[in-house]
C-alpha cells in the first residue's frame, strides 16, 4: 500500500520510507506473533517507531506523529472493535499466515480515506497524473514545421540526415591518392 502517493499531508517532510522498511516490519512483526505466548505491544511499538521507520525520521514533530499513529495501531485492544481502515475490521485472532491472507482477501482499494485522508488528499496525485500524461502526449506530437505544418516523424529523421549529409565532407578518392 502506497500512502506517500497522496503526499507527504500530516508529516513536516518527505521521508525515503519504502516497501523494504515495510517487508521487514512484516517480517519481525510475524516473528514475534507467531514465537510468543503474548504480543510484546511495547516491544513492537519502539522496534518499529524508532530503528525500523524511525530511523528516517529526522524532524522531532514527525517522531511525535509516528508515535502517535503506532500508539493507535499496535495496542492490545487492536483487535477489539476496531478497524484498520475504515470499512475493513480487524480479523478474528489467527495465525500470522491467516492474517496476510485476510489482508490479501478482503484489503479495500487505496483510497485516501484507507489512510486515514480527506478524500480531497487525492485531487494532488491525479493533477500530477494528468500533466505527466499531458506533457508526454505533447511531446510525442509531430513538431511544427513550415509555415504551420507539422513534420511527421519520418519527414523529421529525413531532414535530419540531409542536414549531416550536408554537413560531411566529401568522399576521399582511394585512386587518386593511390597515383
Amino acid at each position: 500500500v502506497e500512502r506517500k502517493k497522496f503526499g507527504a499531508q500530516g508529516w513536516n517532510r518527505v521521508y525515503p520510507f519504502n516497501v523494504g522498511d515495510l517487508t521487514t516490519c512484516v517480517d519481525v512483526l510475524g516473528n514475534y506473533i507467531e514465537d510468543r505466548p503474548r504480543v510484546p505491544w511495547d516491544d513492537l511499538r519502539y522496534v518499529f517507531g524508532e530503528i525500523m521507520y524511525g530511523g528516517h525520521i529526522t524532524d522531532d514533530w514527525d517522531r511525535n506523529l509516528c508515535s502517535a499513529y503506532l500508539r493507535q495501531l499496535i495496542q492490545a485492544d487492536v483487535t477489539d472493535g476496531l478497524d484498520l481502515a475504515p470499512g475493513f475490521p480487524v480479523p478474528p485472532a489467527s495465525s500470522y499466515t491467516e492474517y496476510v491472507q485476510y489482508v490479501d482477501q478482503y484489503c479495500p482499494p487505496e483510497s485516501p480515506v484507507l489512510y486515514g485522508l480527506h478524500p480531497n488528499a487525492e485531487i494532488n496525485y491525479r493533477t500530477v497524473q494528468a500533466d505527466s500524461l499531458f506533457r508526454i502526449v505533447n511531446e510525442l506530437q509531430p513538431k511544427e514545421h513550415g509555415a504551420g505544418e507539422a513534420a511527421t516523424p519520418t519527414e523529421v529523421v529525413k531532414a535530419k540526415l540531409a542536414d549531416l549529409i550536408e554537413k560531411s565532407p566529401e568522399p576521399i578518392n582511394i585512386a587518386d591518392i593511390a597515383e
